[in-house]
């Protein structure tokens, strides 16, 4: 009996011996294995992202989660007939008295706020080599394009004829005489009659109507289209949305301030320099001009679009600690940006403005909100405004410095004893600036349009006003003073 129950022991030492070893063996392989599994596909649980393999990689996500493109989006450009391009800036030379010229590709844009048409266009002109850093590159072959972009200079179209008729004859008048109309009704019939226009309603098109009339006699046939815009003061929830559309920034007639942060040198605490009568939203400005004229350290005084007006907005915005930015004719201006440029605190009093940006763009750090109703209160504004510290000061200015610093500036930003990140926003002639921003906000619509063509191919189409499914109406609950 002691001899069985001595190999009984025996067996089942060896027995848990076995197991053991089993145990071991089997967690180095496993390890062995995930290890192998990992190197070959380097996802943490944090950032993992599954794709199937019946899906190629240029249909997955676009963006990463900081916002950047992991592969360009392929844009086509189309090759319009000249009279929407720089026969345009051909006919702004001739109404103000100049010759038409041979080649006119040669003609340079004429300067003024709503540039961003002529930016864009050259961007998509130059090699790809130098386009650094954009979410969207250029094919020449339509078959491979995501978008299309059919540039059309709009806005300046708007301004050829001057108030007043250049010098010659009346003959010579009436001969050279431009009609914007006339050549949006052209442009329309020549992009109706294109191929990939037809084959999805214009969804995946690509135009630019910066001023808020340009395109006017067009917007109802080129709504399914992403809009680039100032803002949506004059379109219906029907034709333009957040969603769908992407809100640009002027182009900033102000020169970049170039000094460090600091009020010492800004002496006076409130500062506008604008027309003080206007239609429909702008009509606060004529209250605050009754309210704040006869107030101390504040410059407040009419003022019309020339050289000598630019100058003198100039002076007053660089040497103001806050400068009024209240809603024109339509609920943006160009006065924030050069407000911005300037280092000088805007004070926003447009209750349906919308900014450019806002993803990454945080706009209550560098500005000032206020309600009209409450901004029409006398003495509230200004006492809101007294109230705000030179520390709170000099924090707005380094945020707007972030965002807006001009690339001949070469003295970083320390914060805290680190450099911070500068990013151009607001510098469309930067070649990492703002018409960068601008592909790279047009690139994230990307989803949307692929949904929307999609879903038309088999939706019922109700007749009815509801307003399409891609309309988001805008800041419809307004703003709020943020302080």
């Amino acid at each position: 009996m002691a001899r069985k129950s001595s190999l009984l022991k025996r067996t089942l030492a060896s027995l848990c011996f076995i197991l053991a070893l089993y145990a071991i063996i089997n967690t180095f392989i496993s390890s062995t294995a995930t290890l192998k599994l990992d190197r070959s596909f380097p996802f943490s649980s944090a950032n993992s992202v599954i794709v199937s393999d019946e899906f190629s990689s240029q249909d997955t996500d676009l963006l990463n989660s900081s916002g950047k493109s992991l592969s360009p989006v392929k844009i086509y450009l189309y090759d319009v007939p000249t009279r929407f391009t720089y026969g345009v800036i051909e006919n702004h030379g001739i109404a103000r008295g100049g010759k038409p010229v041979p080649e006119v590709t040669d003609l340079k844009y004429p300067g003024h706020q709503h540039m961003a048409e002529w930016f864009l266009f050259t961007d998509l002109l130059r090699p790809e080599s130098e386009r650094i850093g954009s979410a969207v590159v250029r094919v020449f072959d339509p078959e491979e394009a995501d978008l299309f972009y059919v540039p059309f200079f709009s806005s300046l179209s708007l301004i050829v004829n001057p108030i007043r008729p250049a010098t010659g004859s009346d003959q010579q008048q009436r001969k050279l005489v431009y009609s914007d109309e006339e050549t949006q009704d052209a442009f329309m019939e020549w992009l109706g009659k294109q191929d990939y226009w037809k084959r999805n309603n214009g969804r995946d098109h690509v135009i630019i109507a910066q001023d808020p009339n340009a395109l006017y006699r067009l917007i109802d046939r080129v709504k399914n289209s992403i809009l680039l815009v100032s803002d949506f003061g004059r379109l219906r929830a029907d034709q333009a949305s957040l969603v769908k559309d992407v809100i640009v920034p002027y182009s900033h007639r102000i020169n970049t301030y170039t000094g460090d942060i600091g009020v010492e040198n800004r002496k006076t605490l409130l500062f506008f320099m604008g027309n003080r009568y206007r239609k429909e939203g702008g009509k606060i400005r004529d209250m605050l001009f009754n309210i704040l004229e006869q107030e101390q350290d504040v410059i407040i005084k009419h003022g019309t679009q020339s050289r000598e007006s630019r100058r003198a907005a100039t002076h007053g915005m660089h040497t103001s600690k806050f400068c009024l930015n209240p809603a024109g004719d339509t609920p943006s201006a160009c006065r924030l940006f050069d407000s911005v440029v300037s280092l000088c605190v805007p004070v926003i009093v447009s209750d349906s403005i919308e900014l450019p940006f806002e993803d990454v763009i945080d706009y209550s750090k560098i500005a000032v909100f206020f309600d009209s109703v409450s901004a029409a209160k006398p003495g509230f504004l200004m006492s809101k405004l007294r109230r705000i510290s030179k520390e709170r000061i000099l924090d707005y200015q380094r945020e707007m410095k972030k965002v807006s610093l001009n690339r001949r500036e070469t003295h970083p930003i320390i914060k805290g004893g680190k450099k911070i990140k500068i990013k151009r926003y607001f510098e469309y002639t930067d070649s990492n600036g703002t018409v960068n921003e601008i592909w790279r906000q047009v690139s994230q619509k990307l989803p949307l349009i692929k949904l929307m063509i999609n879903r038309e191919k088999r939706v019922i189409h109700r007749d009815g006003d509801e307003p399409d499914c891609s309309c988001l109406c805008s800041n419809q609950t307004g703003i709020r003073a943020r302080l």
